[in-house]
C-alpha cells in the first residue's frame, strides 16, 4: 500500500469522551479535565471530542455534572479547538427514539453551548434515522459528521459501505466517519472502504476505531495510506486497549511517513503525566481486562467490552457453563434480525436475546426490543428480517410490523416536557426540556441533591457506588467498557437480571 498524497492527516483526541468511556466507565469528573485543558487546546488538533455517548447520562447520574455545565467549563478552557460529539440519530443519547422537535432541540442546544462538529449514526446504518439530527445540524450552522457503523457479515462489503457514503453525502453532511466501535476492521478492509469512498465522495473521511483486537493502530496506518483526512486518538493511559489508540504511538508509527503530522511531544507527555494521575484516582471504574490486546473478540466478532459484560452476567444467571454457546448464537440472532451492527443500542438487544434463545430455547421468548428490531420499530435493518421470527415477534408482542421511518409514529413533545418541568418547580428551557426527555429520574434526582445542605466534606473525586446485587434495577458497578446496567427482565413472569453495556 503506497500513497501519493503528502498531506499531513489530522489526528482528533477522544481523551474527554470516549478515551474515558472505554477504560473508566465514563467516570472522568470536570475537575478532573480542567488541568488538561490548556495543552490539550494548543496542541492543535482536528477536533477534541468532549460530549455525547455516555458521557451526558453517567456524567448526570453518578458524577452530579449538569450535562450542559461540563460543555460550558470544557469549552471555555479550550477556545481554540473544535468541539467534537456523538450522537445517536434518533436516539440522541439514550436507546429509544425520540420525536423530531427533541432531536432538533438537542441539537440547537449544544450549538448554543459550543459544540462545533455532530459526529451522527444510527445502529443499523438506516440513515433516515440521522436525517433529522443532520439537518438541525445544518440549520445551526455547525458541521454535520454522517456516520457508517462497521461490522462484518455475509451482506457487509465495500460496496455497502461506499454506498451508505454516498448516501451520507446526499443527505449534506460535511464529513463522512467510518465508525470501527469494536475495533474489529482489519486494515485491508478498512484501506479498501477508505479508498472506494475517497474515490466516490467529494467530503472528509475520518477512520474511529479501538485497539481492543490489537488492530487500531495498523488500522489507522492503512487508512491514512488510503488517504483518510482524519483518525481518532487518545492520551495514555485512557489509551489503547478498549479505547483509541495513543497519540504519541501514533507519531512513532508514522515516523518519517510523507502524511506525518507534527504534534508537540512534551506537551502529549506532560498530559500523559496527569492522565496517569487521574488514571489511578478512578481505579475503581478501571480493569486490566480493558488495558490488554484481547484476541478473543476477534474469534466472537463482537466488542470485547461485551464479552467481560457476558461472563459476569452468566455467572450470575448460574450459566457459565453455557458461555460457548450463548457467544455462538449471537450471530445466529444477528442473521435472524437481519444482521445488524452490534453498537449502542443493537448489542445490548442482540446479546440478551442471544442469552433468552439458550436459556429457554430459540426464540421462545422475546426480549421486547429484539422484537421492536424485527419488526421495524428501530429502522430498516441491513438484511431482512427472517420472517417466521418477524412472526414470532408479532405474535409475543401484538405489535404489527412498520417500514415507516419510526420516528414517524412520534408525537411532537416539547411542549409537554416544559409543562412537566414547571410543575415539577424545575427549569423548562430547552437544555432542561430534552434532559428531561431522556433521563427524567435522574435529572430530578441532580435538583433534589441541589436542595439538600451540603455534606461536611465531600470527597475530591466520586466515590464508587455500594455493590449492587444481581436484582438491582440500576445501574451496576461492573462497566469493563463503557457503562453497564443491570436490568431485570420479566419473561413470562420470571424474573431476571440481566446486564447490558454501552459501547458508543
Amino acid at each position: 500500500m503506497t500513497t501519493a498524497n503528502t498531506t499531513p492527516v489530522i489526528f482528533n483526541n477522544t481523551v474527554l469522551r470516549d478515551g474515558h468511556q472505554s477504560l473508566a466507565a465514563t467516570r472522568m469528573t470536570t475537575a478532573q479535565m480542567r488541568p488538561a485543558l490548556e495543552d490539550l487546546d494548543a496542541l492543535g488538533f482536528g477536533a477534541l471530542e468532549t460530549w455525547g455517548g455516555a458521557t451526558i447520562d453517567s456524567g448526570l447520574r453518578f458524577l452530579d455534572e449538569f450535562p450542559f455545565d461540563r460543555l460550558d467549563a470544557i469549552k471555555k478552557g479550550t477556545p481554540k479547538t473544535p468541539h467534537m460529539m456523538l450522537l445517536r440519530g434518533q436516539n440522541i443519547v439514550q436507546y429509544a427514539n425520540f420525536p423530531d422537535d427533541v432531536v432538533t432541540a438537542f441539537v440547537s442546544a449544544a450549538a448554543r453551548h459550543g459544540m462545533d462538529i455532530f459526529r451522527i449514526f444510527d445502529a443499523l446504518n438506516d440513515m433516515r434515522n440521522i436525517a433529522t439530527a443532520v439537518k438541525a445540524t445544518k440549520a445551526a450552522g455547525k458541521h454535520a459528521q454522517g456516520t457508517i457503523c462497521y461490522t462484518s457479515s455475509p451482506v457487509h462489503n465495500v460496496e455497502t459501505f461506499v454506498s451508505l457514503g454516498k448516501e451520507i453525502e446526499d443527505l449534506g453532511c460535511d464529513s463522512i466517519c467510518v465508525k470501527d466501535m469494536a475495533g474489529l476492521i482489519p486494515p485491508r478492509v478498512c484501506y479498501e472502504i477508505v479508498r472506494g469512498l475517497k474515490n466516490s465522495c467529494g467530503i472528509p473521511v475520518i477512520v474511529h476505531t479501538h485497539e481492543t483486537a490489537g488492530l487500531g493502530a495498523p488500522t489507522y496506518y492503512a487508512a491514512i495510506e488510503a488517504g483518510a483526512d482524519q483518525v481518532d486518538t487518545s492520551i495514555a493511559p485512557f489509551a489503547n486497549g478498549t479505547g483509541q489508540p495513543d497519540t504519541v504511538r501514533m507519531l512513532a508509527l508514522l515516523e518519517d511517513h510523507p502524511r506525518a503530522p507534527k504534534y508537540d511531544r512534551e506537551r502529549l507527555l506532560r498530559l500523559r503525566e496527569h492522565f496517569k494521575g487521574v488514571y489511578a484516582e478512578l481505579s475503581n471504574f478501571t480493569s486490566i481486562r480493558n488495558e490488554v490486546v484481547d484476541t478473543e473478540a476477534l474469534a466472537y466478532q463482537v466488542p470485547g467490552g461485551m464479552l467481560s459484560n457476558f461472563r459476569n452476567q452468566l455467572k450470575e444467571q448460574k450459566m457459565e457453563e453455557r458461555f460457548e454457546d450463548v457467544f455462538r448464537e449471537i450471530p445466529v440472532v444477528r442473521e435472524a434480525l437481519g444482521w445488524i451492527p452490534l453498537v449502542t443500542p443493537t448489542s445490548q438487544i442482540v446479546g440478551v436475546q442471544a442469552m433468552l434463545n439458550v436459556k429457554f430455547g430459540r426464540w421462545k421468548n422475546f426480549s421486547p426490543a429484539a422484537a421492536d428490531v424485527a419488526l421495524g420499530y428501530y429502522g430498516t435493518t441491513p438484511a431482512p428480517v427472517d420472517p417466521e421470527v418477524r412472526k414470532l415477534a408479532s405474535k409475543a408482542t401484538g405489535k404489527e410490523p412498520v417500514d415507516c421511518r419510526p420516528a414517524d409514529l412520534l408525537e411532537p413533545r416539547m411542549p409537554a416536557l416544559a409543562k412537566e418541568l414547571k410543575a415539577a418547580g424545575l427549569p423548562d428551557d430547552e437544555e432542561h426540556c430534552v434532559i428531561h426527555a431522556m433521563f427524567p429520574q435522574e435529572l430530578k434526582k441532580h435538583y433534589d441533591k441541589k436542595q439538600k445542605p451540603p455534606a461536611a466534606a465531600a470527597p475530591p473525586h466520586p466515590a464508587p457506588p455500594p455493590q449492587q446485587t444481581p436484582a438491582a434495577t440500576h445501574e451496576s458497578t461492573a462497566a469493563p467498557k463503557g457503562r453497564a446496567r443491570a436490568f431485570n427482565l420479566v419473561v413470562s413472569g420470571k424474573s431476571y437480571a440481566v446486564e447490558v453495556e454501552e459501547l458508543d
